[in-house]
């Protein structure tokens, strides 16, 4: 499970589980000694993780004060009590988005000066690719036909002072009809764009880092070469 928290990743492993050793610079193991966010440099591990281990590295990740922290990965005692903590802590919001491909092309749009991926909020009784295809539809106005699934993310925010985690589902498109595209001014989508993957390469520097997980899981999953 992987929570972006304020645009942070981070991956949530079971006890016994941890990262590849070159994911990680620097290692705590929270059994024998405390976290601290002085420790929390560029690539980090933390290992025996308990709940108040966990809660604290919210804590850290939420609060004002500047951190050089690029990812954060946790080995936790326990992850169904974790997941237990992130239910009591947030209230869990359901979405679902598409990466939409025409030919050799990605679809993009520009929403709140960043590059993105048309998505929206699941409505009651409506299944998750059912969200994707409207969603799709409705910001984009094109229409699409329904791929495989490539992901699934979390990531927090806040909204009348609520913490609210996003459960998004990701499923990859196919453009059947684009004649009529235009991007949903009242969704505050700026401009809507078909990219060659050389200029997703560099629209994700202007992006957000769950987008950014996005395409690295569809080039692992669909066997397609990144153009990196």
């Amino acid at each position: 499970m992987v929570i972006f928290v304020n645009d942070i990743p981070v991956k949530i492993f079971k006890a016994g589980d941890k990262p590849d050793s070159g994911r990680f610079n620097h290692t705590i193991d929270a059994a024998t000694e405390p976290v601290t966010q002085a420790k929390l440099i560029h690539h980090v591990w933390v290992n025996n993780a308990s709940v108040q281990d966990f809660d604290t590295l919210m804590g850290f990740l939420n609060s004002k004060v500047p951190t050089s922290l690029l990812t954060l990965m946790v080995s936790v005692q326990d992850d169904q009590a974790i997941k237990s903590y992130l239910r009591s802590k947030f209230k869990v919001v359901k979405a679902a988005g598409g990466l939409i491909r025409k030919k050799d092309k990605f679809l993009m749009i520009y929403r709140l000066k960043k590059w993105d991926l048309p998505k929206g909020k699941k409505e009651k009784n409506e299944k998750y690719k059912q969200t994707a295809v409207r969603e799709v539809e409705e910001e984009c106005n094109i229409n699409v036909k329904l791929g495989k699934k490539i992901c699934t993310t979390w990531h927090t925010y806040t909204m009348n002072k609520n913490a609210m985690l996003k459960k998004t589902r990701w499923y990859v498109m196919d453009s059947i009809d684009d004649s009529r595209m235009r991007p949903e001014l009242t969704e505050d989508i700026e401009e809507i764009r078909w990219m060659s993957p050389k200029e997703v390469y560099h629209a994700l520097e202007h992006s957000y880092k769950s987008i950014n997980y996005v395409f690295e899981q569809f080039y692992e999953k669909m066997e397609v070469k990144s153009p990196r």
